[in-house]
């Protein structure tokens, strides 16, 4: 690196100024399309193999009834058309942060809006993303018990296989997942198309069968069911909801896919089908009410009920995979974000940042994902469960939205609070439908939730709490620096980088080397890695370097939340821009603390114990920021909260 190459630091207002190119301009419009329909439709695509059945199942006590059947059809059609179509696709979607969406990136926007110091913010963001690591949890349970459930139909000699199959079909998925699913990917997409051709096709076949099932359109026959049931119509409204689980998936999956590919993907081939399969499985109930038992799978003719199974089955591994996939996604964005430790981040894919895999994440996915398989072990049982994660995620949406059409799209009080209060009174409404079940099963998401909250929670705290002891304890770079000019302390050839969270401060590894060693190299770069609130950062505005001294310079490097943090490319950018950085040359001092608790940390013991857990669970900083290993010198320290 040449002294003389140093250039003033770039105003931090130009950072993130440029974005990339929204997906559906880089690649065509027709293939992004089709692998929305494998990623972001598997969840709510498979909805149809539980959703009427269980919702019928709770009113069949007194018989098919009619009114009922067409009653809760109707109630299926139109919590597609609110909140799926209305809320996610038409309004939610307009929301997003560079091309991205999802809970978190809602929240980055909200904070954006409102400030970064807003805790109500803060706290939703943290809720909704916990939320969905149940939601992560009970999808892939559920999905593909009740595809191979499909076998009861077939025969009941079947039963005692379906438990088994499961488990294997699930343990093989997550197996899979070191490896990459870029191979398989391309598959997802040509497979659901088939997958809702089917729902389509079965289900306009039977509406004939019973066609007053067509008056299901009009809302009144829902809204008189919902009404004229009391309490077994509420509890009904939450099972209901099991239609349009998978439906935040439109808004997370964006910045994969792109707006207009999902848009037209949904309104042109997913909704018509989900609606045509709704109304042939109600009017074969109707026909012939023996079939309330499993109709989604009475609708397929006897001879292909077996493929039919399979197919099913396979939709089913699609929906779990784009599940397992929005987990790693979601993780990686909460530790960028500073809600998790830095956990261990696989690429699988040379070409495609997104296509990640984080290994403790996976393995807690699969131990929970089969416990709750042993503990149901039936999707009748496990649909009590299912939905009141995906509802908490989306009253978290909707109270965020608030923020940002309010503060940040400057809508007037007058119309933000109507619009979003119309979409919270729905959400709220199934989320209080939900609830009813909380001794029934859907304690068990909740508690998955409160839990991954308490970790995240503990994290952000303990983290908070350690620096400010970090600040106490340590002396300022520029204080640093004169006593150095001062000293005159042994310089040894090189250059010397020093990582740091605040670059304000002389890093720790520093001041060991410093004390320990005697000495410091003839060239000192202190850098300091800084996620943006924003996905992505341009390569333009990647680094800013700043010259503290003849020999010490300021590094700082902007990554967006949706990227890995490699520094060897950050450095190699540098180097274009005529900063001569030779990484095989240059030695990467890091900080390796040791944490004990201490009684006087500020928080509960409990609390102090599982932030010292967590933090081992943090990956290397060497294998998190990609710097090679032989260039890596650690110097640790023992350090009390």
């Amino acid at each position: 690196m040449s002294q003389d190459a140093v250039q003033p630091s770039a105003p931090p207002t130009q950072t993130n100024t440029q974005s990339p190119a929204a997906p559906e301009h880089q690649e065509g419009f027709w293939k992004l399309m089709l692998g929305s329909m494998g990623v972001v439709y598997g969840d709510i695509g498979t909805s149809p193999l539980y959703a009427l059945k269980t919702a019928l199942s709770h009113m069949k006590a007194d018989g098919v009834v009619e009114s009922e059947v067409i009653g809760i059809v109707s109630l299926l059609i139109w919590a597609l058309f609110t909140v799926v179509s209305l809320k996610y696709v038409a309004f939610l979607m307009r929301a997003d942060n560079k091309g991205e969406g999802g809970t978190l990136s809602l929240m980055a926007l909200a904070r954006k809006s409102l400030g970064h110091g807003s805790k109500i913010i803060f706290l939703l963001g943290v809720t909704g993303a916990a939320l969905f690591a149940g939601d992560a949890v009970i999808t892939p349970a559920i999905s593909v018990l009740s595809a191979v459930e499909g076998l009861n139909t077939a025969s009941p000699a079947f039963q005692p296989y379906v438990l088994p199959i499961a488990v294997i079909i699930l343990v093989s998925l997550f197996v899979v997942q070191s490896g990459g699913t870029a191979r398989v990917a391309s598959f997802f997409g040509p497979v659901m198309v088939v997958f809702f051709g089917l729902l389509a096709l079965l289900g306009l076949s039977h509406i004939s069968d019973a066609p007053r099932i067509l008056t299901a359109f009009d809302p009144r026959l829902g809204l008189s069911f919902l009404f004229g049931h009391g309490s077994a119509g509420f509890v009904t409204l939450g099972l209901v909801f099991l239609a349009v689980t998978g439906a935040e998936a439109l808004y997370g999956d964006m910045g994969h896919f792109g707006r207009k590919p999902i848009q037209v993907a949904w309104l042109c081939f997913v909704l018509p089908s989900l609606i045509c399969n709704y109304l042939g499985q109600g009017a074969l109930v109707l026909k012939d009410p023996e079939a309330v038992k499993d109709p989604f799978y009475l609708m397929a003719p006897d001879w292909a009920l077996i493929p039919f199974v399979v197919l099913a089955t396979v939709a089913t591994v699609i929906a779990s995979q784009a599940v397992i996939t929005g987990a790693f996604s979601l993780s990686r964005q909460a530790i960028q974000l500073g809600l998790l430790p830095r956990l261990e981040i696989q690429h699988t894919s040379a070409s495609t940042e997104g296509q990640i895999y984080v290994p403790r994440v996976n393995r807690t996915l699969l131990i929970g994902v089969l416990l709750l398989v042993f503990l149901f072990r039936t999707s009748d049982n496990l649909a009590n469960a299912y939905g009141i994660a995906v509802t908490g995620t989306m009253v978290v949406d909707a109270s965020l939205a608030f923020f940002v059409v309010w503060k940040l799209w400057r809508w007037p009080l007058w119309l933000a609070i109507p619009v979003i209060g119309y979409f919270l009174t729905i959400d709220v409404s199934f989320l209080m439908a939900n609830l009813i079940k909380i001794f029934e099963g859907a304690w068990v998401p909740l508690t998955m939730g409160a839990l991954a909250m308490v970790v995240m929670w503990t994290w952000v705290r303990g983290t908070d709490l350690l620096h400010k002891k970090t600040q106490r304890d340590s002396i300022p770079t520029a204080d640093l620096i004169r006593m150095l000019e001062k000293s005159k302390p042994h310089r040894v050839a090189g250059t010397a980088v020093f990582l740091t969270g605040d670059p304000q401060v002389a890093p720790s590894a520093l001041m060991h080397n410093l004390k320990h060693n005697k000495v410091v190299h003839e060239r000192v770069v202190i850098m300091n890695i800084v996620t943006e609130p924003t996905p992505r950062v341009a390569e333009a505005n990647r680094f800013e370097i700043e010259k503290l001294s003849e020999d010490f310079l300021r590094v700082t490097l902007h990554f967006g939340y949706m990227e890995s943090p490699r520094v060897p490319a950050a450095m190699a950018l540098m180097r274009k821009a005529g900063y001569k950085f030779d990484i095989m040359t240059t030695s990467f001092f890091l900080g390796k603390r040791t944490l004990k608790p201490s009684p006087a940390s500020g928080m509960p013991q409990w609390q102090d114990k599982l932030f010292v857990t967590l933090s081992k669970q943090s990956a290397n900083a060497t294998d998190f920021f990609s710097i090679p290993s032989d260039r890596v010198v650690e110097l640790g320290a023992q350090v009390t909260i």
